[in-house]
């Protein structure tokens, strides 16, 4: 992918395709690396499918026979010198902390980089796409930091649906705000 904001989007639709109903996407920056972390409170993977997520043709889709987006995730962590783990947890097994974990790491100033992207239009997808899921969206970087948790949106907005136009136009307005400092005016 082009984009680790593309990566971002596959793995958090995998996990609200595994049931989730709160995602963690977890960025933290340095001027060396960048760490990204995807944790859910979903079904889990099994042991055995765990020890394949990362093949291409293990897949879980019934619409296609590969599933590229973490073995693509995992080359481009390690084509920087980074890496990446997956840990899972089985509803099955673990009633009280099942879900899945992806971390990858890596080295920005690696000529392999693959540029974080758009990772707003991502998040405002995510929560437009799936408004019955809670996510938290931080980017930890050095001086500062951007956050977005739709748990506490929630409880400011009541009963209005977290995928109202205003609803998603005040969180790409307050994502902007946060990253550039001020928010794109619309014309």
């Amino acid at each position: 992918m082009k984009e680790l904001s593309l990566n971002i989007l596959d793995i958090a639709q995998n996990s609200i395709h595994a049931e989730a109903g709160f995602v963690e996407i977890l960025l933290t920056e340095t001027a060396e690396s960048l760490k990204l972390e995807i944790k859910d409170d979903g079904r889990g993977m099994s042991e055995e499918f765990l020890n394949r997520v990362t093949d291409p043709f293990s897949t879980t889709r019934t619409t296609r026979k590969v599933g590229m987006g973490l073995p693509l995730l995992k080359l481009a962590a390690e084509q920087t010198g980074g890496y990446m783990t997956i840990t899972s947890r089985e509803r099955a097994l673990y009633p009280e902390t099942h879900g899945t974990e992806v971390t990858a790491f890596f080295y920005k100033t690696h000529l392999d980089f693959t540029p974080l992207g758009d990772v707003i239009s991502t998040v405002v997808s995510l929560v437009q796409g799936s408004p019955e899921v809670d996510f938290l969206y931080r980017h930890t970087m050095p001086g500062r930091e951007v956050e977005l948790d739709t748990r506490m949106l929630r409880e400011v907005l009541g009963d209005v649906p977290l995928s109202s136009p205003d609803v998603l136009m005040w969180i790409r307005e307050s994502l902007t705000e946060q990253y550039y400092g001020e928010a794109e005016q619309s014309e």
